[in-house]
């Protein structure tokens, strides 16, 4: 098992003249699954093919373990990378695809016939080693492309996009696949995504990325919870933020006073709390609220709420709310231990 560390990573596409990766540190433990997250552009797939070697590095170091791996071919690295899509040789059985990287390193053919059948077993691919790419669905090619890559045992594995291909049911399966795979390896993995429900399910640790720097990075409750900005928050769905002022550890703003759980410094600052985390009834920090509107979300009801003229944003399981009318005047609770004042940036 190996850690990943990335030390002031820097690079920039030849002729933009905007850095696509800003100063980039982050540490990969060694063994763990982490998230590599960001919206389109923000510099993820950039980050991920520095480390592979496809792109070369500006600035900074990339390090495998205690060896430095920036100026070493990508053959050389001991990482693994699996595409967006498989990428697998069409002329090639699926055996043949999945054994191809083990022949490039001379092993005996017994020795790769029996690795290859083991790993056919092991990514759920029994009986398909005959068969040709073209013969397989989307997730199974996506399955071959996995087997190829673990069978090489690499240092690092890179994933990326490995599941935007796939419809729902084949993604939900393919994530539970690399997540078992991983633990059962332990080899050390980085996947690349841009949707937030598939790294906080998947992965063990979340590296935001957010215009080529590092936004947070932690373990994926963090992200709901304790995010590190307003922009992260509102990137993970937050939509309640309220000004106002600490003091003596409780925040004083738009709705009224309420009690923090956590002390922290008095002064200015933003409050933020999940619209999952309100509670109908009374409770702590309970405050009379007026609906504004009801939205049916499926498994969830957004209520808009109006609370001392403030707008604030509410999900409930649908059977909660069940009868609620707008123009209706309820009681909702803040409850202390979802409160969460956001960091103040540095003056």
């Amino acid at each position: 098992m190996t850690t990943l560390t990335l030390q002031a990573l820097e690079m920039s596409y030849p002729g933009t003249g905007v850095a696509a990766v800003k100063g980039l540190d982050l540490v990969v433990e060694s063994g763990t699954l982490t998230a590599l997250l960001g919206p389109s552009g923000s510099g993820k797939t950039t980050t991920m093919k520095l480390i592979a070697g496809l792109l070369r590095a500006d600035r900074g170091d990339i390090r495998l373990g205690e060896r430095s791996i920036r100026d070493l071919p990508p053959e050389r690295r001991g990482v693994a990378m699996v595409f967006q899509s498989p990428l697998l040789f069409p002329h090639l059985t699926v055996a043949g695809n999945i054994g191809f990287g083990l022949r490039m390193r001379g092993l005996a053919p017994d020795d790769i016939a029996h690795r290859v059948q083991s790993m056919l077993s092991r990514v759920r691919l029994d009986g398909f080693g005959p068969r040709r790419p073209a013969a397989l669905s989307g997730g199974q090619q996506q399955r071959a492309a996995l087997a190829r890559a673990l069978i090489l045992a690499p240092d690092l594995l890179l994933l990326d996009e490995p599941l935007s291909g796939l419809d729902p049911s084949l993604r939900d399966e393919m994530r539970g696949l690399i997540r078992e795979l991983q633990r059962e390896t332990g080899i050390t993995t980085l996947v690349v995504t841009h949707d937030q429900a598939e790294a906080v399910t998947l992965s063990d640790r979340i590296a935001l990325l957010l215009d080529g720097r590092l936004a947070q990075h932690g373990p994926p409750e963090d992200f709901y919870r304790r995010p590190a900005s307003g922009t992260v928050a509102r990137f993970f769905g937050g939509v309640n933020f309220l000004s106002g002022q600490v003091r003596a550890g409780v925040f004083h703003g738009p709705i009224g006073p309420l009690q923090l759980s956590e002390h922290v410094p008095d002064g200015d600052g933003t409050l933020t709390i999940r619209p999952e985390a309100l509670r109908l009834g009374p409770g702590p920090n309970a405050h009379m609220a007026k609906v504004a509107g009801l939205t049916f979300l499926g498994t969830q009801t957004r209520v808009d709420l109006l609370i001392a003229g403030t707008a604030l944003q509410m999900l409930a399981a649908p059977d909660q709310v069940a009868g609620l009318r707008a123009g209706a005047e309820i009681l909702v609770s803040l409850p202390p231990d979802a409160l969460w004042l956001l960091p103040r940036p540095p003056a």
